[in-house]
């Protein structure tokens, strides 16, 4: 027989009897088959008994309706079976065989039992412990309900810990429960250091099944490990980098303790700015200096400090030689400067109109004109501190003489009754600016205003015929004057029913030799003259023939109309009419075209209207 059987709580177990003998089992010497188990006093209780193939179950056991016993088929082997196996059944089996002719034999074996037990449990400590605090409780594992009892072992990260004295205490309780399974209770007392702080706390508890052990871990547990600082540190978290005027500087405080005693102070100069955190806002250059750091232990008093330098960068207004306002001859030299007083190297550049113009702290200008005029701005940058910039500006007049820019335009055609007219005047003194028109008239309407480079004066003039305009400007230093030659274009028409209309388009207020569809030069002091003729046709056929008529009648007139305009033309230059003053008329410096129009009407009455030079009617008896 085995030495032993094993078998959890509540299965069943086989306890096989195996034996030799001549005699077999129902024969008539025959076989005797007991078993017995051994009770806690020693003494061996008869359970089942075998003999001449009668069985019989013994009565008032603790087996009576647990067992059976079988034979496996192969001889000299039985089988006893217990059922639902109970922590009492682990006792000792005894099976006793006797034979008549080879005498008395028994074999023992040893039934265990075995229960797993429930998974087990850790809990830590929730408070705190101090690094100077005496040997303080860690935590509690426990495992329930096992059999063979289980055992339990606690492991600092992966390493098993065993009793110091002084340093590591664990103790164990083992509690025997009414079922008879077992209960093991184990807490955990030691001297924390600082590097307890990270540490992982856990219990591994092993217990017996059958043929082998087997283990479980608890889940892992932290605790809070107080300890006294040996470093402190002070940093500036904001911003990154170079600090500068304006920014908001973040001073933050801090050491490698954790004690709850513990207070913190950041000061400058024995002005208490925060604890753990201290903001400046808006900094200045008198920021600039050492911030301490410190940090006391409220219980022993015993204090920890450092300090930081914090250096604020600045950069002052750009300053200007000369200030404001440089007045500069014309083609002169001139010379300005520009600096900032900063705490880091700069970089200055001279802009004008937003380009640039020069570099550098000096900005040179020789030879100088009135394109030297104007605003600089100059614009010194930190380049170590992005967007860290100062500016001023200098206007520059350059003295001399008033010089008018639109002399290249001086002539302007329009349609409008209203034109607007600009003139803008370089030179220093500002110019005065006064406008006039051909006959001497000032014109006070007009409204000037300063420019960077002079004046400018804008005027509103309300055309009713062909006009010249004067822009005149003077300082202390000369004068000077533009022409604006005003051409007003003029249409009249007359619209009657059935009316056939023409018009001719001619230069100024000359008319030179007509031409029908073909051009003609007379001579060469008078202006060519080009003639076009528009005729309307009718629209009804009957009506061809009377139309013919009209129509030859109306070339013949323009034909007299024409030689009429070129001899009043030619008495005009040699003087015969008009009142002349001896001035030369603007318009003979460059003319537009004006326009004539002449109507005729197909009933009894005729008229003929010839616009004058000026664009005023005239009538019949008048030419």
């Amino acid at each position: 027989m085995k030495d032993k059987v094993e078998a959890f709580l509540g299965d069943a177990a086989q306890i096989t009897c195996m034996f030799t003998s001549d005699d077999g089992i129902g024969s008539s010497g025959g076989i005797i088959i007991e078993w017995f188990y051994v009770e806690s006093s020693g003494y061996s209780q008869k359970i089942y008994h075998l003999e001449s193939l009668h069985h019989t179950v013994e009565k008032n056991t603790p087996y009576t309706d647990r067992l059976t016993v079988n034979n496996t088929g192969t001889p000299g082997e039985m089988v006893l079976t217990i059922r639902d196996v109970q922590l009492r059944d682990q006792v000792e089996f005894i099976c006793h065989v006797k034979s008549l002719t080879d005498g008395t034999g028994e074999g023992r074996t040893q039934l265990r039992v075995f229960k797993i037990p429930e998974f087990p449990t850790i809990e830590g400590v929730k408070k705190g412990i101090s690094v100077s605090d005496p040997p303080s409780k860690i935590g509690t594992c426990e495992v329930k309900n096992g059999y063979p009892q289980p055992s339990i072992t606690w492991y600092r990260d992966n390493t098993p810990l065993r009793n110091i004295p002084d340093v590591v205490n664990i103790v164990h309780s083992i509690t025997t429960e009414s079922s008879g399974l077992y209960s093991v209770n184990s807490v955990l007392t030691m001297k924390v250091k600082k590097e307890d702080k990270n540490a992982a706390f856990y219990c591994e508890a092993k217990y017996l099944v059958p043929g082998t052990a087997k283990m479980t871990e608890t889940e892992h547990i932290n605790i809070t490990v107080y300890y006294p600082p040996t470093a402190v540190h002070i940093s500036v978290d904001s911003p990154k980098g170079k600090i500068r005027e304006g920014d908001t500087v973040e001073l933050h405080c801090s050491c490698d303790g954790n004690r709850p005693s513990q207070e913190f102070t950041i000061k400058k100069d024995s002005q208490k700015l925060g604890e753990t955190t201290a903001v400046l806002e808006k900094v200045t250059r008198l920021n600039s200096g050492v911030y301490e750091c410190k940090v006391m232990d409220l219980d022993t008093f015993e204090d920890l400090s450092t300090n930081t330098t914090v250096f604020v960068n600045y950069l002052d207004e750009a300053v200007i030689e000369p200030k404001g306002t440089a007045l500069v001859v014309q083609k002169k030299e001139f010379t300005a400067s520009c600096n900032a007083l900063s705490s880091l190297h700069t970089d200055t550049t001279w802009l004008k109109n937003g380009k640039e113009v020069s570099k550098g702290h000096h900005l040179s200008l020789k030879d100088v004109t009135y394109d030297h005029a104007g605003t600089y701005i100059c614009v010194v940058t930190v380049p170590e501190i992005p967007g860290m910039q100062t500016n001023g500006s200098l206007q520059v007049n350059v003295q001399g003489p008033p010089e008018i820019t639109e002399k290249d335009f001086n002539e302007k055609e329009t349609a409008e009754k209203d034109v607007e007219l600009s003139c803008h005047v370089r030179g220093y003194p500002f110019p005065k600016i006064t406008w006039t028109t051909s006959d001497g008239k000032v014109i006070s309407s007009a409204s000037q205003t300063k420019t960077e480079v002079g004046a400018k004066s804008v005027v509103k003039v309300k055309v009713t015929s062909d006009m010249t305009v004067f822009c005149n400007s003077s300082n202390d230093f000369g004068t000077d004057s533009v022409t604006y030659n005003i051409k007003a274009t003029i249409t009249k028409h007359t619209t009657t029913p059935a009316t056939t209309t023409t018009t001719i388009s001619t230069t100024t207020i000359a008319a030179a030799n007509t031409t029908i569809n073909t051009s003609t030069t007379t001579n060469a002091a008078s202006p060519r003259s080009t003639v076009k003729a528009e005729i309307a046709k009718p629209s009804e056929k009957g009506k061809q023939g009377s139309n013919g008529v009209i129509i030859a009648v109306i070339i013949i007139c323009i034909l007299l109309l024409a030689i009429l305009g070129s001899v009043l033309y030619f008495l005009y230059k040699k003087g015969k009419i008009c009142n002349r003053s001896g001035k030369q008329d603007f318009t003979k410096e460059k003319s537009s075209k004006d326009k004539i129009m002449v109507e005729m009407k197909n009933d009894n009455t005729e008229e003929a209207i010839l616009l004058g030079v000026n664009g005023e009617k005239q009538l019949p008896s008048e030419q």
